[in-house]
């Protein structure tokens, strides 16, 4: 595999994205991305003459080779940073209402009552600190720490895959919150189901207890002054928890549980300090499957088990969509009437000979039941029992299509298809061929 790229000259990167040939994915991605940033540097308060010299130093970050190749995976996260903590400063004017009721109304309608005040009724110091190690301080390092065992233990490019999926993840979060704004649990729990504004604090919820018990402010005034305060849907905790269970599932297979009991005691902890109802929850681990299955199937690496580490690999390969396809893989039941060499017995003769297949039959499971036509019947009986005696038919000369026809009317076969077992033909010499008069 390459080494780092150490080179600072940004002329080589010019010249390479000059030579490139763009794809429309490519070309989507990183015009969306790029739409997403200057969004950002439209709507944010600050003068141009101090905003445009930070845009500039960070696109020069994209054109120096030794840094391009860190920012440039990274540039999903980067625009979705950049939107979340700006999420504020867009005009209140183009924020749509904020929805109070729905949130806790399909709690009710889903699950019979709302899970949350179950689970948030009781409340002690021992389960504020087991809540608040998985949503305070784990949930902001996981990441990190997944992202060095991919680093560590996955295949080579399997860490932009997870900054793609990641990214992607709570951008597209962040738009649906941006579009679609609820209020959490615990404004319910402070104001009731008032309508809500935009010019209102957040509230750390079940986290203020714990600014109580260690007695100084770590999480209060961070909610009261958050970016997107009417955020709760779907929940980013939920999804960054299912997305770093799935890229530790896909490389660690062998401790699934494990993971899951992590998203699992997250999900708890969420609802236990009123910060997300159960649907916002399921709403986050769905983004999270959705995005994750798509990097996967296009992107993603496949693990080798034999590989201990990164450098152990000298190739990468991704999944192959023919060989996870079912149906390449589909095997007839019946593989010696695939190989049978008879026309009679061989579907692959089918485009040759003039018959059709009848339903199964029930009576006889091992082989299915055929339908031949007057002119099949005739020759295979003639191959079983001989050539017929008393024909009428000159057998001299070739036969004309009218010579069949008066054939067929002499001889009085019906036409109608009659039915002959292939188990009686393949294990027994039949006797007689219904339909065929002796003359």
């Amino acid at each position: 595999m390459a080494d780092l790229n150490f080179d600072t000259d940004i002329k080589s990167s010019l010249d390479k994205l000059k030579r490139h040939e763009w794809k429309p994915a490519e070309a989507l991605h990183y015009g969306f991305l790029a739409l997403v940033i200057l969004f950002v540097y439209v709507i944010f308060p600050v003068s141009f003459l101090l905003k445009t010299p930070i845009l500039a130093a960070f696109v020069l970050c994209f054109l120096v080779p030794l840094t391009s190749q860190f920012f440039l995976y990274a540039l999903p996260i980067f625009a979705w940073l950049a939107l979340f903590f700006s999420a504020s400063k867009i005009p209140v004017s183009w924020k749509p209402a904020i929805s109070v009721k729905f949130l806790p109304a399909m709690e009710t309608i889903l699950y019979g009552d709302n899970l949350l005040n179950v689970l948030a009724e009781t409340n002690n110091s021992i389960l504020d600190i087991l809540a608040w190690l998985p949503y305070g301080i784990i949930h902001f390092s996981s990441p990190f720490v997944v992202a060095l065992f991919i680093f560590l233990f996955a295949p080579p490019s399997s860490l932009r895959s997870f900054g793609f999926a990641f990214g992607y993840m709570n951008l597209a979060g962040v738009l649906i919150q941006l579009l679609f704004p609820a209020a959490p649990p615990w404004y319910k729990n402070l104001h009731g189901l008032e309508p809500a504004n935009y010019s209102m604090d957040g509230s750390p919820g079940g986290l203020g207890r714990i600014d109580k018990i260690f007695g100084f402010d770590m999480y209060t005034s961070t909610f009261e002054n958050s970016p997107l305060v009417f955020g709760a849907f779907p929940s980013l905790h939920s999804g960054c928890a299912v997305m770093d269970v799935l890229f530790l599932c896909w490389l660690f297979p062998k401790f699934t549980a494990v993971w899951w009991s992590y998203a699992a005691l997250l999900w708890w902890s969420t609802m236990y300090l009123t910060h997300h109802y159960f649907i916002d929850l399921i709403m986050g681990a769905v983004l999270s499957f959705m995005v994750f299955t798509y990097v996967k199937y296009t992107q993603l690496p496949v693990v080798d088990p034999l590989k201990f580490c990164r450098w152990l690999y000298t190739e990468v390969s991704l999944l192959d969509m023919d060989l996870c396809d079912p149906i390449n893989s589909f095997v007839p039941l019946h593989q010696d009437l695939e190989d049978a060499p008879h026309s009679f017995y061989n579907p692959r003769s089918l485009s040759t000979t003039d018959f059709e297949m009848t339903t199964m039959n029930r009576s006889r499971e091992v082989l299915p039941t055929i339908l031949a036509t007057s002119d099949e019947l005739l020759r295979l009986s003639e191959e079983h029992l001989g050539p017929l005696e008393d024909a009428d038919t000159d057998n001299s000369a070739t036969n004309s299509v009218f010579d069949s026809e008066r054939y067929e009317e002499e001889t009085q076969i019906s036409l109608a298809p009659s039915t002959v077992s292939l188990a009686d033909l393949a294990t027994t010499k039949p006797k007689a061929i219904q339909g065929i008069g002796a003359r």
